[in-house]
């Protein structure tokens, strides 16, 4: 089984699943342990958000694990085969474990748009 994990820092799980470009993938090695397997460093014109086409590189693996994302992003890649866990966990290799073990992962933080960031298609106006 190929895990991805959204991680644009390639540490920890990093939300806005459709605008990452970088991808963490894991696979169990011979004794069944979690071994990182590859690093995707994605070009913009390959995000989820930008892309449109039918080869994609996540669309190889069986299951993305991510801090965030819409219910689009969860079925486009669902019609491709691979199933989408949104969570809290910042720690890909222990969201990784929880999958290949069934154990349930923690639900996603809220966003909230009234926080302090700007998002590049919302500019929220200070006052």
């Amino acid at each position: 089984m190929k895990i991805a994990v959204t991680s644009q820092n390639f540490r920890t799980i990093t939300g806005h699943a459709g605008k990452t470009r970088r991808f963490l993938i894991f696979g169990q090695d011979e004794n069944g342990e979690v071994q990182e397997l590859q690093r995707l460093d994605l070009p913009k014109a390959m995000s989820m958000h930008e892309f449109r086409g039918d080869e994609h590189p996540i669309f190889a693996v069986d299951v993305l694990i991510t801090g965030g994302c819409g219910e689009g992003f969860i079925r486009r890649l669902g019609s491709y085969g691979v199933r989408v866990f949104p969570t809290s966990e910042s720690d890909p290799q222990t969201a990784v474990r929880c999958v290949l073990t069934g154990t349930p992962l923690p639900a996603p933080q809220p966003h909230d748009h009234g926080h302090d960031h700007q998002h590049p298609e919302v500019r929220l106006k200070r006052e």
